[in-house]
């Protein structure tokens, strides 16, 4: 009789496994909840310029002054006032929660029976985690352009270096610019992963990692710590402005994937290094 791994049984239980947390997050009110809070940002923007009128230039969030003329800015605005706070928190929610939120329900144990193994749950939590860092973003990029298109008028982008792109090409960078926020938050994750595996408290986990997230951007702030910005998981978390330049610049979209693809390597190896040599009690 064929073994598992020759069936491929394995990957088969790894993609079930992954299909079943997904559908597990996605079932909860708390997700919806944190979704349509994320969603609220773009349609407050929205509503606020059109009731009060645009904003001056140089006041307010970066884009918002461009809000009124084209409508396609508010996904990108809503984004610029996401970024430091609202998604971080969200996703500290659920990457604090991956591991600590089944310890302190007393499922993990069970989770565990099943013939997963305690790295294919880990690399499930993980990736349940980074599917919830692209629908946040997406969220607030797509609620950003439906009212946008709603409540402006929408046509031809003026990037940063002047020229103007379609309003085609103009949601495909908006696209981009969702993916490159969803990016920024997988290192996030990777820290909120550990420390889940640290404690039964679910809380706990997620206030850590949603200070963390904090602490990292006031140092980012301090000129005198220049010397540690380049290696903070936040310092290029607004770099998405150059995938609004003509041609649009992709540089920093590959820099801040590999300083992303670090924080995930170092805390993902030790919440790994913790998950194994953890004892299970509930």
């Amino acid at each position: 009789m064929s073994s598992p791994e020759a069936t491929g049984g394995r990957p088969a239980l790894g993609l079930s496994l992954l299909g079943s947390e997904v559908a597990t997050l996605f079932r909860r009110w708390r997700t919806w909840a944190m979704l349509a809070a994320l969603a609220l940002i773009p349609i407050l923007i929205a509503v606020a310029i059109r009731v009060a009128g645009a904003s001056s230039p140089g006041r307010g969030p970066a884009f918002l002054d461009q809000v009124a003329g084209n409508g396609l800015f508010v996904g990108v605005t809503a984004l610029v006032v996401a970024t430091p706070l609202f998604l971080p928190l969200t996703i500290s929610v659920v990457a604090g929660d991956a591991i600590a939120g089944d310890a302190s329900l007393g499922t993990l144990r069970y989770l565990l029976i099943a013939p997963a193994g305690r790295m294919r749950l880990l690399v499930v939590k993980y990736l349940v985690a980074a599917v919830f860092c692209v629908a946040g973003a997406l969220v607030v990029v797509a609620v950003g352009t439906l009212i946008g298109w709603a409540l402006f008028p929408v046509g031809p982008v003026t990037v940063l270096s002047g020229g103007q792109i379609p309003v085609g090409e103009g949601l495909l960078r908006l696209l981009a610019i969702g993916a490159y926020v969803a990016v920024s938050m997988l290192g996030l994750s990777a820290i909120g992963l550990f420390a889940s595996t640290l404690t039964v408290v679910p809380v706990g986990a997620m206030a850590a990692t949603a200070i963390l997230a904090v602490a990292a951007q006031i140092a980012g702030a301090i000129p005198q710590l220049e010397w540690l910005h380049p290696w903070l998981f936040t310092d290029r978390w607004f770099d998405f402005a150059d995938l609004l330049r003509s041609p649009p610049s992709w540089d920093s979209f590959g820099d801040n994937a590999l300083l992303q693809a670090a924080y995930v390597a170092v805390f993902g190896g030790l919440a790994a290094w913790r998950f194994a040599t953890r004892d299970i009690l509930s």
